[in-house]
C-alpha cells in the first residue's frame, strides 16, 4: 500500500482534464535531466495507453545522449530547434502538463506561449515554493522525484494497469537519476515498493543503470580525468570541494550536452568531504550544481549565493558574470559559515 499523498480533489480535477482532453502537451525545464525526461515520457506513454493519440513532449533545449535510449525520445520536440512548430502545438493543446519545475522561468522561452495558452494546465513537481500558474498544482517536496509523483498520480486515478513496460522504464530512470542511483533523498520505504512494481512490469534496472552511468563517450571519460587531476580543489578545513570548467576547457574535450553530468558528485567520494560545487561556464551564464551529504542544506546555499534552490542535498543555481567571479562567490560563502555546521549557516542567512 502506498500512502495517499496527493489531495483527492486534485486527482479528480486532473483526471477530468484527461478524460475530456483531445490534444495534450507535456513540457519540462531547461537542460532536461533524467527526472524531467523520465517523468515526461512516463506520462506520455500512459496517455497513449489511455487512448489519447495527440500527445506531444516539448523540451526547451537538447538533453544528454545517455537519456536518448528511452522509449519515446524520438517523439520529443526540442523548442530550440523547432520554435514555431512547438508554439503551434502549445496553442492547439487542450491540456498542458508542466513537469519537474516550479516556476515558468525554468522553461525560459517556452514560458510565454505556455502562459498565454488557454489550455487547462496541471503542474506535477517536487520542488519547494511552486508558483501558482496552473489550474491544478500537485507539488510535494517530500517526494524524491517528479517521476515518482507521476507514478503516484496514475495509481491514484486507479489506472495502474495502463503503465506498460515503456512507461515503467521511463519512470524508473527518473527516480534513479534524481536520487543519485538511490544514494540521497531515497530513504523512504515506499520508493522501493514502487520499484518493485516497476520490476514486475518487466524493466531491467541493472541495464538502465549501465545505460545511464557506465556508457561514456571517449571525450567525457578524458574530461573526467582532467577534472579529477587538474580542476578539483578541496577545502579540507571546510570539508568542501569545488570543480570549475570554462567553455574553452569543455571545447578542448569535444564537449557534448550531458558530458559533465554527475561531476558534482565526484568529490563526495573523498573521505571527509560533505559539500561539493560544480561551476560550469556556458555561452551566456554560469551554471552551478551543488551536492551535500548529511544535514547541510545546499539548497539554502544555492539560494543565498547563486539565485537557485532545489533539495537539501541536491540543488542548482546560476550566476551572471565571469567564471572567476562565480568562484569568488562560492569561496565567499565558505568563509561565512562552516558547511558542516547548519547553525552557522542560519546565522548568516
Amino acid at each position: 500500500m502506498i500512502t495517499k499523498i496527493i489531495h483527492e480533489d486534485k486527482i479528480q480535477k486532473a483526471h477530468k482534464y484527461i478524460e475530456k482532453g483531445e490534444s495534450f502537451v507535456i513540457v519540462t525545464h531547461v537542460s532536461p535531466d533524467g527526472d524531467a525526461i523520465g517523468s515526461a515520457l512516463g506520462l506520455f506513454h500512459f496517455l497513449n495507453a489511455y487512448g489519447k493519440e495527440n500527445v506531444s513532449v516539448i523540451v526547451p533545449n537538447d538533453y544528454p545522449n545517455f537519456l536518448k535510449w528511452m522509449p519515446g525520445t524520438k517523439d520529443v520536440t526540442i523548442y530550440e530547434k523547432y520554435p514555431e512548430f512547438s508554439e503551434q502545438l502549445i496553442s492547439d493543446a487542450d491540456v498542458i502538463f508542466c513537469l519537474d519545475f516550479n516556476d515558468p522561468k525554468r522553461i525560459e522561452k517556452l514560458a510565454d506561449p505556455v502562459l498565454k495558452s488557454e489550455a487547462r494546465k496541471v503542474l506535477i513537481d517536487h520542488h519547494l515554493h511552486p508558483v501558482e500558474f496552473c489550474n491544478v498544482t500537485m507539488s510535494y517536496p517530500n517526494i524524491s522525484s517528479t517521476s515518482e509523483m507521476v507514478f503516484r498520480f496514475i495509481c491514484r486515478m486507479g489506472l495502474f494497469d495502463l503503465i506498460d513496460k515503456n512507461a515503467a522504464e521511463c519512470i524508473y530512470t527518473g527516480m534513479m537519476t534524481d536520487t543519485g542511483a538511490f544514494t540521497y533523498n531515497s530513504n523512504h520505504p515506499e520508493i522501493y515498493t514502487i520499484i518493485g512494481e516497476l520490476i514486475k512490469l518487466g524493466i531491467d534496472k541493472d541495464l538502465i543503470y549501465r545505460r545511464i552511468n557506465q556508457v561514456y563517450s571517449e571525450g567525457r571519460l578524458r574530461l573526467m580525468g582532467y577534472v579529477l587531476y587538474e580542476k578539483m580543489k578541496v577545502h579540507h578545513d571546510m570539508q568542501a570541494a569545488m570543480i570549475a570548467l570554462s567553455v574553452e576547457e569543455l571545447n578542448r574535450f569535444n564537449y557534448q550536452t550531458g558530458d559533465t553530468e554527475g561531476f558534482v558528485n565526484l568529490p563526495l567520494s573523498i573521505e571527509g568531504v560533505s559539500f561539493s560545487v560544480f561551476i560550469r561556464e556556458d555561452s551566456d551564464y554560469i551554471k552551478i550544481s551543488l551536492r551535500s551529504v548529511g544535514d547541510f542544506p545546499c539548497n539554502e546555499f544555492a539560494a543565498k549565493y547563486f539565485n537557485g534552490g532545489g533539495h537539501k542535498n541536491a540543488s542548482g543555481g546560476e550566476f551572471y558574470g565571469t567564471l572567476e567571479d562565480a568562484i569568488k562567490r562560492f569561496e565567499q560563502g565558505l568563509t561565512e559559515f562552516n558547511p558542516n555546521n547548519t547553525e552557522d549557516f542560519i546565522k548568516h542567512k
